[in-house]
């Protein structure tokens, strides 16, 4: 099989003896091509962490939640993802502008398991999947070079409460996080706008509830 691990794992593992363990597992589990049982794993989860790096190898790790699906293998070698509204510093999407090696890591809290996707990754402030992902600032998409699921062992049973209200879902206005408030002064100016909007229109609604009130409809 190609080499697939570097000088320093390889380090570490003549260390414990687990070069021919490794070399197994590796051989077994590891693809550059989603199946179809790896389609129907990625697109019922809705969240993943995403590791990135910048040009000068400094690195991040984001999570990146959604509803079911916000996630899509389109075919054997792509999937895509949307990137919704934040706190305007794009630091994952900066870095694969700079670094486009990316890492994947979809975890199923409820059945103890996980799979990892590492790959390159591409931005297309026009793609064509943005009217498929309401709320969508654009979309990433990710060319995998290994695709493997890992030892469930460690993975804490946890079952889901309830799913985010700023999840952005069609014909639906997404609320805003408190947050904003503290920075209201430069957010973006789109963002301002609507704020303002929001705003003359919960006004309007509140002055005709006190008019309804003070002026009830007189009878025949």
């Amino acid at each position: 099989m190609p080499e697939v691990f570097h000088p320093g794992e390889r380090a570490v593992q003549q260390r414990f003896d687990s070069v021919r363990l490794a070399d197994k597992v590796a051989g077994v589990t590891m693809h550059d091509a989603f199946s179809a049982n790896d389609k129907a794993f990625i697109e019922r989860m809705d969240m993943f962490f995403l590791a990135t790096g910048d040009a000068e190898g400094n690195l991040d790790c984001s999570y990146k939640g959604g509803d079911p699906g916000f996630v899509r293998v389109l075919d054997e070698t792509t999937l895509a993802f949307p990137i919704y509204d934040g706190n305007g510093m794009f630091m994952s999407s900066g870095n694969i502008l700079e670094h486009p090696k990316v890492g994947l890591l979809f975890i199923d809290w409820e059945h103890q398991w996980r799979m990892r996707v590492n790959g390159v990754a591409s931005i297309d402030f026009e793609d064509e999947l943005m009217a498929e992902f309401p709320g969508a600032q654009f979309v990433v998409r990710v060319q995998p070079h290994a695709i493997f699921p890992n030892c469930p062992r460690y993975i804490h049973k946890m079952q889901l409460v309830e799913r985010s209200v700023f999840v952005p879902k069609a014909a639906c206005e997404t609320p805003e996080p408190d947050w904003k408030e503290h920075f209201a002064d430069v957010l973006p100016e789109e963002q301002q706008r609507r704020r303002t909007e929001r705003q003359a229109q919960r006004e309007a609604e509140s002055t005709a509830e006190v008019e309804a009130v003070d002026n009830p409809p007189v009878g025949d």
